[in-house]
């Protein structure tokens, strides 16, 4: 379901505060290991945010680190929000371990700004059009696995339009070469351009055309990432999730958080903010490039 955002928040969320009342206690790592007879493994996973917890396992580590009653009773809150499942999680295998993180941070999401260079991005996709680039990168895929593919696909799409909770804003900036890269049949490619114009006309969507003819800039450099923010923590049992960046490779992807990260993938969002035709500019282009493919 779109209205189902799973774990990925309350996992991050518990994990840091469990890290952070630990290093304030002086218990190192291999200390809090010994003293709960736990693996070392077992406490980097619960800190890192990879997996449900128990609660049990809550209560024992906060009575290690001395935290207070209140804030245990709202960590083992958090332990049980643990155990949710995304609905991606019925998909399988059609959602890779290292990608499965991106989606229940992306379904979590309040705001949602990225740059793709190369190929429209996953939210904007049309059915065909993500058809033809799952044919090109798994060019013996069968039916079945295709379809599960590009399904899921969809479902994240989803997100733009769910009910609850508030769906993110989007902000797109797409390079020119992205419209001009010919995917699929020239219907396919002009639907995909449509379905493009159709996806700004939704309240929470802005897409922007970062033209050729601005010559090198910084998300150039960059290559194509996400920036997501996140809302307010629930109920003030914890802060809001810090925002992170996202940046997928042909074989997993980087997460990056630490401010002085952020910061460089802020600054080369401005220079494209900056460089980036406004919407209306955008719209023109995009029609202009339909037309061009219809004509040929």
């Amino acid at each position: 379901m779109a209205e189902d955002i799973g774990s990925t928040v309350p996992r991050r969320q518990l994990g840091r505060l469990l890290r952070q009342f630990r290093t304030e206690a002086g218990v190192t790592l291999d200390a809090a290991a010994d003293e709960l007879e736990y693996s070392r493994q077992k406490i980097w996973r619960i800190e890192s945010g990879m997996g449900a917890v128990r609660v049990l396992d809550v209560k024992a580590m906060c009575e290690l680190y001395g935290v207070t009653a209140e804030m245990t009773n709202a960590m083992r809150g958090l332990a049980v929000e643990t155990r949710s499942k995304g609905w991606w999680h019925a998909y399988g295998d059609a959602v890779p371990s290292w990608f499965e993180l991106y989606v229940g941070l992306e379904a979590a999401a309040s705001h949602l700004r990225r740059y793709d260079e190369s190929l429209i991005p996953g939210p904007l996709q049309t059915k065909e059009y993500a058809e033809a680039i799952y044919r090109l990168d798994r060019p013996t895929i069968s039916e079945e696995e295709l379809n599960r593919l590009v399904e899921v696909r969809l479902q994240r799409q989803a997100l733009l339009t769910r009910r609850l909770p508030k769906p993110p804003r989007l902000e797109a900036a797409l390079s020119e070469s992205v419209l001009r890269r010919a995917v699929g049949s020239p219907r396919v490619m002009s639907d995909q351009l449509e379905h493009v114009l159709e996806m700004v006309e939704l309240p929470n969507v802005s897409i922007r055309v970062t033209p050729l003819a601005a010559g090198p800039h910084a998300g150039a450099v960059a290559g194509s990432f996400v920036i997501l923010d996140f809302p307010a923590g629930k109920g003030g049992r914890a802060e809001a999730e810090p925002s992170v960046l996202y940046s997928e490779s042909l074989t997993g992807a980087l997460y990056l958080e630490k401010p002085d990260e952020l910061r460089a993938y802020e600054d080369a969002w401005k220079s494209l903010d900056a460089l980036a035709l406004n919407e209306s500019e955008s719209k023109q282009m995009i029609k202009g490039i339909i037309g061009e493919i219809r004509h040929d």
